[in-house]
């Protein structure tokens, strides 16, 4: 992490909960240009072809607290 990185770190940490995550949510935003049109048909896809598996009775559908339950396992 550069020295840059390390303060501007410490210094979100002072910030209050809402104002940590207006900066948060900011961050993220200047993220999406990132994206590609590629990449954003590849997840289109993706997302059609899990709609159509849980239509069609394939997907395998696990609660959400199973999940969390085994991350929290694995990373113990």
């Amino acid at each position: 992490m550069s020295s840059l990185l390390a303060e501007l770190s410490e210094r979100a940490r002072q910030l209050s909960p809402q104002e940590r995550a207006q900066l948060a949510e900011g961050l993220l935003e200047s993220l999406q240009e990132l994206s590609s049109p590629e990449v954003d048909a590849a997840w289109d896809a993706e997302i059609l072809k899990r709609i159509g598996e849980y239509e069609r009775g394939e997907a395998l559908l696990l609660p959400a607290v199973d999940v969390f339950a085994e991350a929290r396992r694995l990373t113990q």
